[in-house]
């Protein structure tokens, strides 16, 4: 479920037991955190249960609004959900939240903010019809998709923190 980069030797250059964890390793634009990323499943299962979640905002906005109404306060509430859930301090939707997932900073391991949160809504938004950015992860080195890319981030385990030692 995760990818343990450590254990295909990848992930560990710069690393030294005990001393503060240097993140430059040639990946991500020169820098990238090491650590586990989550996998392409985990991931879509994420995505499912937000779209479950926001599909019935969509019929509870419809009911009350009417079709067409309801069509534009919809695209402000899955701005501000991905937006605020994915570059708030936790970095997590709902759905990432059940899945056992979180977005972070790639060079930092930090939260990404709410305008990277923003800009990486705008992507997935844009380019969400074409499957290709979803699939780009499955053999990008860092487990990237083009929304990952653009916002400069990476989705680990929600358990996983930057310098902890797990997963290298």
């Amino acid at each position: 479920m995760w990818q343990d980069r450590s254990a295909r030797g990848q992930g560990t250059a710069g690393y030294r037991p005990g001393a503060a964890p240097s993140y430059q390793d040639g990946r991500a634009g020169g820098w990238a955190i090491p650590g586990p990323r989550a996998g392409f499943w985990i991931r879509v299962l994420a995505f499912l249960i937000d779209q479950v979640i926001l599909f019935i905002v969509a019929l509870f906005l419809q009911a009350s609004l009417g079709y067409t109404s309801a069509e534009v306060v919809l695209i402000a509430v899955y701005a501000a959900y991905f937006t605020l859930g994915l570059g708030g301090p936790a970095g997590q939707t709902l759905g990432a939240k059940a899945a056992g997932i979180r977005v972070v900073d790639a060079r930092t391991g930090g939260p990404i903010g709410y305008g990277r949160g923003f800009v990486r809504w705008v992507v997935q938004a844009f380019l969400g019809w074409l499957i290709l950015p979803y699939l780009w992860m499955l053999w990008d080195r860092e487990r990237q998709t083009w929304q990952d890319k653009v916002a400069g981030d990476v989705v680990v385990p929600a358990w996983w923190r930057p310098g902890d030692g797990q997963g290298w």
